[in-house]
């Protein structure tokens, strides 16, 4: 991949910046396509289950020998219906401080959004706190959510999980 060093200066206006679009109960967000290390399957055989967490961490996997906390974002945003099919995936993201997975209920795409086509978040009736929103991305007819994936992960809660799989 040659234009990889070229992504990292994707911040200015004209090129844009990618992201990936995943999907919780139908609506569409997206987050930093550069944190984004895999996208797999969900295989509840493989998480296992911990003590003393909050209800969205699913478990740990061990994905080549480093052990991953998997979190549900549908449980973390407060959605009613969670339910697991084939189109259920974790996105594997190696953040600054750590490498976790998110459950989503599926990924359509990336896309590449301007400046122009990003505004700021609402500071109302969202799912989850707009401390974690970057802002909301347009494009023609689609909405998404902007997510700053590093801080949502990086959250009070989420050092609970760290000192429970120490």
């Amino acid at each position: 991949m040659s234009n990889h060093a070229a992504k990292h200066d994707q911040q200015n206006e004209s090129t844009g910046k990618e992201y990936l679009v995943f999907i919780l109960e139908e609506q569409e967000y997206g987050i930093d396509i550069l944190k984004v290390q895999e996208i797999r399957g969900y295989d509840a055989q493989t998480v296992t289950r911990i003590a003393n967490v909050p209800s969205f961490v699913k478990g740990v996997t061990n994905l080549r020998g480093v052990i991953v906390p998997i979190v549900d974002l549908r449980i973390k945003f407060s959605l009613e219906n969670v339910s697991y099919n084939h189109q259920t995936v974790v996105v594997i993201l190696n953040l600054e401080s750590r490498v976790v997975g998110v459950v989503v209920d599926g990924v359509s795409d990336v896309l590449v959004l301007q400046g122009s086509q990003i505004s700021d978040a609402p500071q109302f009736g969202t799912t989850f706190s707009t401390e974690y929103l970057t802002g909301i991305g347009t494009l023609d007819e689609r909405m998404l959510i902007l997510v700053d994936i590093e801080k949502l992960m990086t959250s009070e809660e989420m050092e609970l999980v760290d000192s429970a799989i120490a």
